[in-house]
């Protein structure tokens, strides 16, 4: 009997995450629910903290340290954002960052700006993250010899990372 119900829960939250578009996600169970969507103020802060980081230069294991002028990487720069917009510390990878129980999933329908968006890059999942800004485009620190820029996710321009999303995250609580 026991087993029975702990197969039938199971089955259950399947069907749920499939029917809110969670499948393929690999790790450990997660809080499946509708994110409400931030505050549009603390949206907003999230966005306009994010944007005024563009073109600071990436630089590998760089977490923004003096205003982010010794650089970013994917995670230190959502990292840096999400403690200075909404005083919320995210851990330091973008794979712990999908995984951090501060952050709710998202489907790619329900994107709001602010939400961390995360991609495989490396044929790995949740190897890269970024903040999206509404649109259909994200904020990202891209790579070594780039700096922190806009891309499309979305569209012709947005197909790279259209095949690569692995789904979005949005913060559960934020300071006041």
């Amino acid at each position: 009997m026991r087993q029975t119900l702990a197969t039938a829960l199971f089955v259950t939250g399947l069907a749920l995450a499939a029917a809110l578009g969670l499948t393929g996600c690999t790790g450990p169970a997660r809080r499946v629910a509708t994110a409400p969507p931030l505050a549009p103020e603390k949206a907003a802060h999230v966005v306009l903290t994010a944007m005024a980081f563009l073109d600071t230069p990436y630089r590998r294991g760089g977490n923004g340290g003096g205003e982010g002028s010794e650089g970013f990487d994917c995670s230190g720069f959502t990292r840096h954002v999400y403690e200075r917009s909404l005083g919320l510390t995210l851990p330091r990878t973008a794979w712990d960052q999908a995984r951090s129980p501060a952050l709710l999933e998202v489907g790619v329908a329900h994107l709001q700006p602010g939400d961390l968006v995360f991609f495989n890059t490396l044929q790995k999942a949740y190897s890269h993250v970024g903040i999206y800004i509404g649109e259909g485009r994200f904020v990202h620190a891209p790579r070594p010899g780039m700096a922190v820029r806009v891309e499309e996710m979305q569209g012709p321009q947005g197909r790279y990372w259209t095949q690569r999303f692995e789904g979005g995250r949005r913060a559960m609580a934020a300071r006041p």
